[in-house]
């Protein structure tokens, strides 16, 4: 049996290859969940939030200066360090 031609460059398989979808840029490199759209409206809500609740801190600001919520620094630490885990 003798093969002619490489199998890539018949003309049916070249015009599979052009059928086959292809995958754009975002979904490449973003997981198959999150190209699916199934996420894409809990995404696009996310991206319209801001990283950090200004109002919240500016509350806390508040309740720390009137005193109602107290500050403890070595409490603070602790957690850090158990969070973080200790460093040598």
């Amino acid at each position: 049996m003798r093969i002619s031609g490489n199998p890539g460059t018949e003309p049916a398989a070249a015009a599979r290859a052009a059928d086959a979808p292809r995958p754009d840029a975002a979904s490449a490199t973003a997981p198959a969940a999150l190209a699916s759209g199934v996420m894409q409206p809990a995404m696009d809500a996310l991206r319209g939030m801001s990283d950090v609740d200004t109002a919240r801190v500016a509350e806390i600001r508040e309740a720390l200066a009137r005193g109602e919520i107290r500050f403890d620094a070595g409490k603070l630490a602790s957690l850090i360090t158990r969070y973080h885990g200790s460093r040598p």
